[in-house]
């Protein structure tokens, strides 16, 4: 681990969130990992993303260090889940970053509170589900504990029970993640809504096409006129495709570390 970092758990909607934190100056970014994902394999990213500001990184409902509780998972719950741990950590504003799932967790954050989120950036998120390509749909239709014995076999699984507080609960964050995974949505309008200052990242070989990048882009006012030589006209969102990268791997390219960086600091 580069920067040093702190942890604990903060009491949100009926369970104990953990989180870690690193760095300190500037609006605090908050991080938010994909399905099975852990703040640790995090590390490399949020070390960078820290060099200058404060970055906190939780672990959602069932995910690592926080244990589930009664309740589906639902991209609106994240949402809630993110901004309780903002107003917890006494945060008066902070900036959100989520990538895959976390994306969907991010920009619900940034509509449901818009106070609590100055700028957000979504990576690797589409605002309507039926956008994944058609084999990445047909994976979530047999997403659930009938794959355990397949991933039980990879490296995310041996970090999440050497943390997790009931190491037997895998299979049913894999059933969770599965009815989310296939539940129908479209943001369409809520996307329409949001005030925060966004940034939209996708590689080039993403499991969203990049044609919808751009719908997402255009959305946010994106992509409708030429800036002009002077840049005035620019809009407010920026978007970014990463090349040579795929949904797996995208968050950790160097190239778009520093775009997220040169963007959370631009006045």
């Amino acid at each position: 681990m580069g920067a040093a970092a702190t942890s604990g758990y903060a009491p949100v909607n009926g369970m104990e969130l953990y989180w870690e934190r690193r760095g300190t100056g500037g609006t605090p970014l908050v991080v938010v990992h994909g399905g099975y994902g852990l703040v640790s394999a995090l590390g490399d990213v949020l070390d960078a993303l820290a060099r200058g500001r404060e970055v906190v990184a939780p672990e959602l409902q069932g995910h690592g260090h926080t244990g589930d509780i009664d309740r589906p998972f639902s991209y609106e719950a994240f949402g809630d889940d993110v901004a309780a741990l903002i107003e917890h950590l006494g945060m008066p504003r902070a900036d959100v970053l989520g990538y895959s799932l976390g994306g969907g967790a991010a920009l619900r954050c940034a509509v449901q509170h818009p106070g609590l989120v100055r700028r957000l950036v979504v990576v690797s998120t589409p605002f309507r589900h039926s956008a994944w390509f058609p084999e990445v749909l047909a994976a979530f239709d047999h997403m659930g504990r009938g794959l355990f014995e397949q991933l039980r076999q990879a490296p995310l699984y041996r970090d999440w029970v050497e943390v997790a507080p009931d190491p037997d609960a895998f299979p049913a964050l894999m059933d969770k993640t599965g009815e989310l995974l296939r539940r129908p949505y479209d943001w369409s309008d809520a996307v329409g809504s949001i005030t925060a200052r966004t940034l939209l990242a996708f590689g080039d070989a993403d499991s969203i096409p990049p044609s919808h990048a751009a719908e997402f882009y255009g959305l946010l006012g994106g992509g409708q006129r030429d800036a002009g030589v002077d840049g005035a006209s620019r809009p407010e969102a920026r978007l970014a495709i990463v090349p040579g990268r795929t949904h797996y791997d995208v968050l950790w390219s160097p190239w778009l570390v520093e775009a997220v960086a040169e963007f959370l600091d631009a006045p």
